[in-house]
């Protein structure tokens, strides 16, 4: 509750942010024709963000007959998660990597490279599908793209600023003007990454807990930060706003850049996932952390090999 609190509070920030820079622009009648704005944005990308995100990265669809065992790992767990069958893509990338879209869990899709596949044991990808499908359980998928959508609208608002400052009878001066243009961008960015890397914490926990595997999910982690700094994603790059949609950031720039980052840090994931193998652990052989979930405890932690969607 407390996760799902804060990233509502993020997304009004977001918003109010929208709406002051529509007020410094032109005054009452700006910050409500930027709401407006803002409305009509999240209603197009409501209906149309899962289509324009998945033919950006070139992701194609597949079924049961073309590949049948990432078919097959998803569809057992979204049983196991509760969520009706989503749509299943593949992305034809040497980078490991996945992520989720969809305006809802009955409207949902995955999608996964083929290094993924590849370069990732069984259950691996088992506990990267996991995560996926728990940020399509939590709604995140409409909620960052509200999130990204918002703070595209706040950088191209800005750019106006430049040419309604610079009036005398504006309600900026210039320097005003040109001082929004830097600021305001930056404080979206700055509270869409916040949004984006608390919903990746959400989504490990819902992910260990969906596959039963947080050891390997956090191996997988490891694997893919690896690979996504060595091997180059064209699709992504070229798409860089789309980055904080995928488990592992896909993009290969590193330095300063990496503070600007959507994702948290990979090693402070890992410590967490690790963290809860050990507390179901910590529960005892033969027996469950969670009674209601199918199978048993957590491999490597303490008790019997868990059931996973691989057999």
């Amino acid at each position: 509750m407390s996760g799902y609190l804060r990233t509502t509070l993020l997304l009004a920030a977001l918003t109010a942010l929208f709406m002051g820079v529509g007020f410094l622009i032109g005054g009452m009648a700006g910050a409500l024709i930027a709401l407006a704005v803002a409305c009509v944005m999240n209603l197009f990308a409501y209906w149309n963000a899962d289509k324009m995100v998945l033919s950006m990265q070139g992701a194609h669809e597949v079924d049961e007959a073309s590949a049948p065992e990432l078919f097959a790992v998803v569809r057992s767990l979204a049983g196991r998660a509760g969520l009706p069958m989503p749509k299943v893509y593949l992305i034809d990338s040497d980078q490991p990597n996945a992520f989720a879209t969809g305006r809802n869990p009955a409207n949902a899709a995955v999608a996964a490279t083929t290094g993924l596949l590849d370069r990732l044991p069984r259950e691996e990808v088992a506990g990267v599908m996991a995560h996926e499908l728990a940020h399509v359980r939590n709604h995140d998928t409409l909620i960052m793209t509200i999130a990204a959508t918002i703070a595209g609208a706040v950088g191209l608002l800005a750019n106006f600023a430049i040419f309604f400052g610079g009036r005398r009878d504006g309600p900026l001066g210039l320097v005003g003007a040109i001082a929004m243009m830097i600021l305001a961008p930056l404080g979206a960015m700055l509270v869409q990454m916040a949004i984006s890397r608390a919903r990746e914490y959400q989504a490990d926990k819902g992910g260990a807990e969906i596959s039963g595997q947080p050891l390997a999910l956090a191996s997988a982690l490891e694997r893919i930060e690896a690979h996504a700094h060595a091997i180059h994603n064209p699709a992504a790059e070229a798409n860089p706003a789309s980055a904080h949609i995928f488990i592992i950031n896909p993009l290969s720039g590193g330095g300063i850049a990496s503070l600007f980052s959507t994702h948290p840090s990979t090693e402070e994931r890992v410590a967490r996932l690790r963290a809860m193998a050990g507390a179901v652990g910590a529960v005892g052989p033969g027996r469950e952390a969670n009674p209601g979930r199918r199978g048993g405890s957590v491999p490597g932690a303490g008790g019997r090999r868990r059931a996973g969607p691989w057999g």
